[in-house]
């Protein structure tokens, strides 16, 4: 029997109905505040130049060169902890909806992460769950106005390493789901600097794909119209996302490592560059600048 089985069959039931709808609540009234405060952004590089989900992929251009940029503990700190904010939203997520107390919540959590990389594909495939609910509920609640400010030092780096023009594209690649990613560039003012997104489509519920599975990569280079995995740049925070992207022959992969290598990410990979911060990209690629 496996472990995600016996979570399963032993979890003890915790929440109540009232505590589950006090909790929807909490939930819809603070997606209400991120939605309001998400339309009443001006500030410069607030709003995104591109389409996200365009009709049409381009016809692959050996010659384009890309850079892929990881979203979520790159583009801005780690230790600003929006992860740990996540963790807790998951939590409460498991908690209420799956009306578990907190022990087996964490342990669930935890295994389906360890499992499947991604907690909501343990959720889609043993519990029913609609993975576009579950984004709502858990990334959508973010109040991440609260914490991601305009970053000017952040969108210099990005609109210099634009205008060197080594570069043909500057291409976001998340494996969250594209309401998160672009909400977070909008906050940090540099949404107009990028070209396009890959996201972890959280409406194909029976084919999550994410990184570092070679196929979400096959999935980006497509959409970006990227002819060659040699002419491709990566930055990302997890070491397993910069292995895959080494073994498919990108031309430079760059490993974020803001304090200590997270080996729940995976190492740090032979063949990698490493930076503390993302404006020291410069420093990891010069012959972009």
């Amino acid at each position: 029997m496996s472990e995600t089985t016996l979570f399963k069959r032993n979890m003890t039931i915790a929440t109540t109905p009232a505590a589950e709808l006090k909790y929807r609540k909490q939930v819809e009234s603070q997606i209400r505040a991120n939605q309001d405060n998400l339309n009443l952004l001006t500030h410069e590089g607030s709003q995104i130049a591109f389409e996200i989900d365009p009709k049409e992929t381009p016809v692959p251009d050996p010659n384009l060169k890309v850079f892929f940029f990881d979203i979520d503990n790159c583009l801005y700190k780690r230790s600003t902890r929006i992860h740990d904010m996540m963790q807790v939203s998951i939590h409460e997520y498991f908690m209420n909806e799956l009306e578990m107390n907190a022990e087996d919540a964490y342990k669930l959590n935890s295994t389906y992460y360890r499992e499947y990389g991604l907690a909501i594909r343990g959720l889609v495939m043993h519990h029913q769950i609609r993975a576009l609910e579950y984004n709502e509920m858990v990334d959508d609640a973010l109040p991440l106005q609260d914490i991601l400010k305009p970053d000017n030092e952040l969108r210099e780096m990005l609109k210099k390493l634009k205008e060197a023009k080594k570069i043909d594209k500057l291409w976001l690649f998340t494996n969250a789901y594209k309401n998160h990613g672009i909400r977070v560039i909008r906050l940090l003012g540099i949404a107009d600097l990028f070209d396009g997104i890959t996201y972890c489509d959280y409406a194909q519920e029976d084919t999550l794909i994410c990184k570092p599975d070679p196929r979400a990569f096959e999935k980006a280079r497509v959409q970006s119209g990227l002819g060659d995995y040699q002419n491709a740049w990566f930055v990302d925070d997890s070491g397993n996302n910069i292995k895959t992207g080494l073994e498919l022959g990108m031309r430079k992969c760059v490993h974020l490592v803001e304090h200590e290598v997270d080996f729940n990410l995976g190492a740090t990979p032979k063949g990698s560059v490493v930076i503390n911060d993302i404006t020291d990209l410069p420093k990891a690629v010069p012959e972009l600048f």
